[in-house]
Order: C-alpha cells, then sequence, then structure tokens
C-alpha cells in the first residue's frame, strides 16, 4: 500500500473528533434554543389571555387556531377555502419574486456593461428604492386593476434592492480575474457569463433571501387594498368582523409560509455552494 493510500484510510485523529463532536453539541444547542423560544412563545400566549393578563378578545390563543382553521378549510359562497387563500397568496409572492431577481439581474448586467447609464441612474435607482412602496397601491390599483395590482406591488417592492445588492456585487468582482479573462481575449460577454456571474453567485442567493421576504410583503399589502382572496385579504377580513382567530390563523399560515421559503432558499444555497 502506498503512502497516499494509508493516509486516505488512517482513521481520524482524536483532535478531529474532537472537534466534530463541539461542532455537534454547537448546532444541537442552537435548535434546543430555537425551539424553547418557540415553545416559551407559545405557552405565555396560551397562558396570558387566558389568565386575563392580556385581554383575549385582542390576541385569540394557539388552541383556537387549529379549531379556526379547520372551519375555513370549507368554501362557502361567501368565502373561499383557505387553501385558495394561501395559495393565491404563494403564487404572487413567487412570481413576484421570479420577476424581481430576472428583472433585477438583467438591469444590474446592464449597468455594469454601460457604466455611464449606471452614473445616470445611480441617484434614481437609490430614490426608488428608498420610496415607500406602500404609497403606490392604490396608483397600481387605478392602473393594473384589482388582481394585478398585487404582483406589481409584489415586483416593485423588491426589484430596486435586487438590482443594487447584485450590481455591488457585479463590482465586488476581483479585478485581477477579470485582467486575466482580458489577457486571454475574452470578450466582454464572455466575461459577464463566465467571471463576472459565476463570482456574483453568494450575492444572488442573498438577493434571493432578501426578495422572498419582500415579495411576500409587497403581496400582503396588494391584499389589503384590492383582493377578495389571499392570506392579506383573509387577514382584513378578520380583523373588520373583530374575529381574532381568524387574523391570528392567517399570520400563523404566513409565518410557515416564509419558514418554508426560507428553507427552501437554505438548501438551494447550500447546494450551489457545493458545487462552487
Amino acid at each position: 500500500m502506498s503512502k497516499v493510500e494509508s493516509l486516505a484510510t488512517a482513521s481520524p485523529s482524536p483532535q478531529y473528533l474532537a472537534w466534530l463532536q463541539r461542532q455537534r453539541r454547537g448546532h444541537l444547542f442552537v435548535r434546543a434554543t430555537q425551539v424553547a423560544f418557540l415553545i416559551v412563545f407559545l405557552v405565555l400566549w396560551e397562558v396570558l389571555p387566558k389568565a386575563l393578563i392580556v385581554n383575549p378578545v385582542l390576541t385569540s390563543y394557539p388552541s383556537a387556531l387549529w379549531p379556526t382553521f379547520v372551519s375555513l378549510l370549507k368554501s362557502t359562497p361567501q368565502q373561499a377555502s383557505i387553501l385558495t387563500h394561501t395559495w393565491a397568496t404563494v403564487l404572487a409572492t413567487v412570481l413576484g419574486f421570479t420577476g424581481a431577481m430576472v428583472l433585477g439581474t438583467a438591469v444590474a448586467a446592464t449597468l455594469w456593461w454601460w457604466n455611464a447609464l449606471y452614473k445616470v441612474l445611480d441617484p434614481y435607482l437609490v430614490v426608488a428604492n428608498a420610496m415607500p412602496k406602500t404609497a403606490f397601491v392604490p396608483i397600481f390599483y387605478i392602473w393594473l386593476g384589482a388582481t394585478m395590482s398585487i404582483y406589481g406591488m409584489s415586483l416593485a417592492i423588491s426589484v430596486f434592492i435586487t438590482i443594487l445588492m447584485i450590481y455591488s456585487g457585479f463590482q465586488g468582482i476581483d479585478p485581477n480575474k477579470i485582467k486575466l479573462a482580458l489577457t486571454f481575449g475574452a470578450t466582454k460577454a464572455q466575461i459577464l457569463t463566465k467571471v463576472v456571474l459565476p463570482g456574483s453567485v453568494p450575492t444572488l442567493v442573498a438577493a434571493l433571501k432578501v426578495n422572498a421576504g419582500l415579495s411576500l410583503v409587497g403581496v400582503i399589502v396588494g391584499e389589503f387594498q384590492s383582493a377578495n382572496v389571499g392570506l392579506g385579504y383573509l387577514i382584513q377580513y378578520g380583523s373588520q368582523i373583530f374575529k381574532m382567530n381568524i387574523v391570528m390563523t392567517g399570520i400563523t399560515i404566513l409565518a410557515i409560509v416564509s419558514s418554508v421559503m426560507y428553507l427552501a432558499i437554505s438548501r438551494l444555497e447550500t447546494a450551489v455552494m457545493r458545487r462552487r
């Protein structure tokens, strides 16, 4: 057996095994602390209203959410099923942040390609990103109608920060890599596709994480204004008739949707970074 083969088949050192054990303990501690925080929050939410320390009319109880969810599963002529509301919100959110990523990446690539255009548009992009997008809800409603205004809000609330984030990532690429590609005769298009875009993968993933939350906010705000279906509409409806069980159920489902999106993007990030 060669020396390389002997090293490959050698058992891990005690120091390495001890390090792995510390890593596992640290991971378990983080997960246990997260679960403990959630349990404490749910217990306080259940106990404080029932002890009348907090007004139960304003907060409802965790134990009331499941019966409310089951009752909302039934579709009536006056009200769609809660699954229909959830699907409408999820679909609008996914379309919104997908559109923001595609459009934001395309605009950022254009600005990287044409630096003079970036110098012209930079102050406008910063101002557009800083403006409160909720002010545009009635305008989008008039321009786009009840349904499309929701998609417009989802896109508008996330596209400008996407452009700025991705362009900053493009600008952060090591200039020596670009010089090396130019030395080998690469065209500008080849530099963009072979150097800049692959080197900006962490920035793209970070923008995806930001967009998922912002697009969901945009959808909910749009549904508050004009929708007749969606979790935002359901929360608005529950608050208008003073049924906090419906409001809290809608908010809980939003939290679950956000968690699922976060986990999906985290898995994507792990897979992409492993391939890199």
